[in-house]
């Protein structure tokens, strides 16, 4: 039976030694970290890992290289996406016979779509895989996919399993949840936008693929487990305390530097992004890297070697963050 596609899933950073190069050692050594510190799962090739700013043989290294150090302790769902049909069903299957869970792709990039074009993208690809497949929406950067073209794959296309959103359009999310949950109840919802991780799941999406996962995993894993377990309140107390550590690693000048400032932080330097800086660029993302360490520094898990132990944060009973907590939950619960 096919490992779930729910929890949290770390869209991994890429290493990077001091040439630019895939460093093997470090991604080892840190895909271990992550798994240690409680993620459901990996998510290489995505956009925090900058797929794009790699050959499509560094891509598949990468996950030959992830799939080896995990050894099947949590599904991975690799990014399989490239610059055309073919290359992708071929990144497709290559990544399902060595032993993805599943493939992410994303909508067309660069040509921007409409939603007939869409449709016939994702439909051509599952046809012609041999492994589950995931869409992935991020209209920031690709041709968006909107609901009914999500509804229409899922009815025709049984290869295609799930979706990853990162739009942060909560009404979208719902309107998707509604439409496809009762034709396909295997379908599985993920979102990939961190601000708003826990409204998400109180929706009804199964997990996140989410970038702050690499950096704080107990505590995003505390988030997910505590809306699992229906604690909304301390759901919403620790979402309101990764809301400012996402704003500050996602406004940090290019992204996803912020992402690796932040891994930098908990020890983890996973080198430069290949994506050159000016040095006042450099010198805003210091600046950033200091606020994210302040904000961090408050957190439990940043003292003790027990990560999965304890959460918590400063302030945690302020009586500010519970009244926005209990208006927020009052909103959303007559929705």
């Amino acid at each position: 039976m096919n490992q779930p596609l729910s929890g949290i899933f770390t869209p991994n950073i890429t290493p990077l030694d001091a040439k630019g190069r895939l460093d093997e050692d470090k991604l080892r050594g840190y895909v271990d970290w992550l798994i240690e510190h409680g993620v459901h799962g990996l998510y290489p090739n995505g956009s925090t890992g900058e797929f794009v700013r790699f050959t499509p043989e560094e891509r598949r290294r990468v996950i030959e290289v992830v799939v080896d150090q995990t050894r099947g302790r949590v599904p991975i769902l690799a990014g399989a996406a490239e610059a055309n049909v073919a290359e992708t069903i071929r990144a497709c299957d290559t990544y399902g016979a060595l032993g993805c869970r599943a493939v992410a792709i994303v909508a067309p990039f660069y040509y921007r779509l409409a939603p007939d074009g869409v449709f016939a993208y994702f439909k051509e690809i599952a046809d012609n895989v041999s492994v589950d497949v995931t869409l992935y929406n991020i209209p920031l950067f690709a041709s968006p996919i909107d609901v009914a073209t999500v509804k229409r794959l899922a009815q025709e296309c049984p290869r295609i399993v799930g979706i990853k959103d990162s739009s942060g359009d909560i009404p979208h999310m719902m309107r998707m949840i509604s439409e496809v949950r009762p034709l396909r109840p295997d379908f599985f919802f993920l979102t990939g936008w961190d601000a708003a991780l826990v409204p998400m799941l109180l929706v009804g999406c199964d997990g996140g693929t989410n970038a702050t996962s690499g950096v704080v995993p107990e505590l995003t894993r505390a988030i997910y487990e505590a809306c699992k377990a229906g604690q909304w309140d301390r759901a919403m107390q620790l979402q309101y305390r990764l809301l400012p550590l996402f704003d500050a690693m996602i406004a940090t000048v290019e992204f996803p530097e912020g992402f690796r400032r932040g891994a930098q932080i908990r020890g983890w330097d996973l080198g430069q992004s290949r994506q050159p800086l000016t040095p006042q660029q450099t010198t805003a993302a210091d600046v950033a890297q200091r606020r994210i360490r302040e904000m961090l520094s408050g957190f439990d898990f940043m003292q003790t070697k027990s990560s999965l132990s304890k959460v918590v944060a400063p302030d945690a009973s302020d009586a500010v963050i519970d009244r926005i907590v209990s208006e927020v939950l009052t909103q959303l619960r007559s929705k």
